[in-house]
């Protein structure tokens, strides 16, 4: 009696993206997602139809230079923080939401400044209207008066050893309120520049001052032509933004430059 011909079964191995995908299908989500997916697609299609920065679309960019200042309180343990000096920089002002100049906004100052640490290096700040308590300068507050209050990080930073919320605080050289829309701001800098302290609080909630930001003149670029502003691809040593909600500011600064990025080849 013959043996019995035996039939060859090749299975195939499943691959790692079936595997995924059958997974995601389980768990309801469609493949290829992603944390911070839908974030940086409706950052993406809003920067798009703005044909500016997602957020603060009104805005004025102007030169500016930086001055770190030695308040006392010993060393920050940040190279650039912890030796004297002056850097060139550009600041850009805005109004969050882009509402009628009289009414508040969310008023953002944005700064970026040239060369830290003695490199080509590049330093992003970005600043929103808040307030100057222990809770307030946690959170955005709406004003007109682009000198009527500090702009905090609202999130704290890593300097150093320890963690920081940082702030400017606009000294006030003139009586009458500077509106926050780009025009307004213009005439303003024509009679003077706009002053800020750059400070970080302390342990005990106070505030320690670290630069002295001059605003100094508009320069002549639309709205479209605004600097992408990016606070993790541009900091310094021992001076970086910490890590509550990353993945969501990320997500939406790739989304914010992919749109402007689109909206400017398409146009």
């Amino acid at each position: 009696m013959g043996e019995r011909p035996v039939r060859s079964v090749t299975s195939a191995a499943p691959s790692p993206r079936g595997d995924a995908e059958a997974t995601a299908g389980r768990r309801g989500k469609p493949p290829g997602t992603r944390p911070g997916a839908a974030i940086e697609a409706g950052f993406r299609l809003l920067a798009r139809l703005r044909g500016a920065p997602a957020l603060h679309p009104q805005g004025l960019t102007c030169a500016a230079d930086l001055e770190v200042v030695d308040a006392g309180g010993g060393a920050w343990g940040v190279p650039w923080l912890d030796a004297p000096g002056r850097y060139t920089a550009t600041v850009r002002l805005s109004r969050g939401a882009g509402l009628p100049r009289r009414l508040p906004d969310a008023l953002g100052l944005a700064v970026r400044v040239d060369r830290v640490d003695g490199s080509d290096r590049l330093l992003d700040l970005l600043l929103t209207g808040s307030g100057r308590g222990r809770i307030t300068r946690h959170v955005p507050l709406p004003r007109a008066d682009a000198l009527g209050g500090p702009y905090s990080s609202l999130l704290r930073y890593r300097v150093g050893d320890r963690h920081r919320t940082l702030a400017a605080f606009p000294r006030r050289t003139r009586q009458a309120p500077v509106h926050g829309d780009p025009v307004s701001l213009a005439d303003a800098l024509t009679t003077g520049p706009l002053v800020f302290d750059l400070c970080a609080d302390t342990a005990d909630g106070s505030w320690r001052a670290f630069a002295v930001l001059t605003v100094r003149t508009a320069l002549p670029l639309r709205q479209e032509e605004s600097l992408g502003f990016d606070i993790y691809a541009h900091s310094a040593r021992r001076f970086t933004p910490g890590s509550t909600l990353a993945a969501v500011r990320r997500a939406a600064y790739r989304g914010s430059r992919a749109g402007r990025r689109g909206r400017t080849r398409s146009g």
